[in-house]
């Protein structure tokens, strides 16, 4: 395998959901024969889809093999001693075509002693979003678990979840325990642990074509909320130009905003990959002199060992994530 590496693109990981839409071929560019594509998943490490490298001499290697082979290079010596290989963050686009499950997520501890996997804290940023467009966070009142069982049982649930009218830009922290769901007519980017694991609590009582109806989790569910959490899920965030905005900071990774019109000199001062989504725009990132192009739904992996780097653009609104 070459060993240099460089920014590195892979290809998006398509999959068709019974609520999907059409606007990540329309509006973002993928390129599908699927018929409802509800998420396109950018970098992934899940296990049986593992993301494989679409640029460069590195081409047709996947995430897996790039770990292995360069370790803390590629992911951050801090964050390869923690996580060894396997990558840490599992990165998505997600179109709504209708309402999405009402679901939680288990923290690590769950995550690990049942499905022995990590937890799944997550965040959202609206890309794009139908007039009236909602998302589902949190509960709209003081909640035990007593009361959400009352509800559960008498399919009242819909009384009691928070629903937020949601604009571009709107930015949400989903931490685990947290009920939420993405309402129909949303696309978002998501940043979340690499984990696959959903609790789903209530799917709207739909069937698929064969008239069954998706598995729910309510035994699992019930032990993974936390019913005392504060209504702290909306991130409030500068979006000052050429700079990096700080949106979302945790134990799991850090996200920042960042709108482009000249080019930026940048150093990765953080002994961790950074990953940059495309949600607005295009932009070139430049290594030695080599550019790298990016555009509006597409995402770039920088390795952690390319410390200095330009963006340059005109028009880019980007995502920058690192752990």
């Amino acid at each position: 395998m070459n060993k240099t590496l460089y920014p590195l693109k892979f290809n998006p990981i398509l999959k068709d959901k019974i609520w999907g839409g059409q606007k990540l071929k329309t509006i973002l560019n993928k390129k599908s024969d699927l018929p409802n594509i509800g998420e396109s998943w950018e970098i992934s490490d899940v296990e049986g889809d593992t993301s494989i490298v679409s640029n460069g001499s590195l081409k047709g290697h996947s995430l897996k093999e790039l770990l292995e082979t360069f370790k803390g290079n590629l992911i951050g010596d801090k964050n390869y001693k923690v996580f060894g290989d396997k990558f840490p963050l599992l990165i998505k686009f997600i179109d709504a075509r209708e309402d999405l499950s009402i679901q939680l997520h288990p923290n690590d501890e769950l995550a690990a002693k049942r499905h022995n996997s990590f937890g799944k804290t997550e965040m959202w940023y609206t890309l794009q979003a139908d007039e009236e467009s909602n998302l589902i966070v949190g509960f709209n009142q003081d909640m035990t678990k007593e009361k959400y069982l009352s509800h559960l049982e008498n399919k009242t649930l819909t009384e009691i979840v928070n629903f937020d009218k949601v604009e571009v830009g709107d930015t949400y922290f989903i931490e685990v325990g947290r009920i939420h769901a993405i309402g129909a007519g949303v696309m978002v980017a998501e940043i979340q642990q690499t984990s696959d694991i959903t609790y789903r609590v209530y799917d709207w009582d739909r069937v698929d074509d064969e008239g069954n109806e998706r598995e729910l989790h309510n035994d699992l569910a019930i032990d993974a909320f936390d019913f005392n959490m504060p209504d702290n899920f909306r991130v409030k965030y500068s979006k000052e130009e050429n700079k990096s905005n700080e949106m979302v900071s945790c134990p799991y990774f850090t996200t920042s905003y960042v709108k482009v019109t000249e080019t930026l000199k940048k150093k990765n001062e953080y002994d961790s990959f950074l990953i940059y989504m495309c949600v607005e725009g295009d932009a070139e990132i430049v290594v030695n002199g080599v550019s790298e192009s990016i555009k509006k739904g597409e995402t770039l992996l920088l390795p952690a060992a390319i410390t200095d780097y330009e963006i340059a653009s005109k028009n880019a609104t980007l995502l920058e994530v690192y752990v």
